[in-house]
């Protein structure tokens, strides 16, 4: 069974955003997954990175962003920790609520449980907020 694990850790720029999501896509083509599952995890890394780089780490470059990828043929996990202050995402207001449509952020989450099989968030010890992300064959 084919096993693959990658870390990063990268500053708290926009630049990080591409290379996150291009480091996930790759594992995931590694792993034998199809073009649609990695059109979605190119997606929710795209937008997990994004929240912790401009939300979660204010873009400061001394606080990285750290992106955790491990899976074999049958699933992807990913992670992504920022240093944060940390939030609570059922505090969210529903992106597809009419009030909301038209709003030109708020989706990423929305996004991320979308294209992925399980979201969830943790509060780790040091501080900041891990995403786990899995994707399923």
């Amino acid at each position: 069974m084919t096993e693959e694990t990658v870390e990063l850790k990268l500053p708290s720029r926009v630049e990080s955003i591409a290379e996150a999501a291009e480091a996930a896509t790759d594992a995931a083509r590694r792993l034998g997954f199809a073009e649609d599952a990695l059109f979605g995890v190119e997606m929710a890394v795209r937008e997990a990175v994004t929240n912790a780089v401009l939300h979660g780490n204010r873009r400061d470059e001394s606080k990285p962003v750290e992106v955790g990828l491990s899976g074999t043929q049958a699933q992807l996990v990913v992670t992504v920790r920022d240093r944060g202050a940390g939030f609570d995402p059922a505090g969210l207001a529903d992106p597809t609520a009419e009030e909301n449509i038209l709003k030109s952020s708020g989706r990423g989450i929305f996004f991320m449980r979308t294209f992925m099989d399980e979201v969830a968030w943790e509060r780790p010890p040091g501080g900041g907020t891990l995403v786990r992300m899995t994707k399923k064959k």
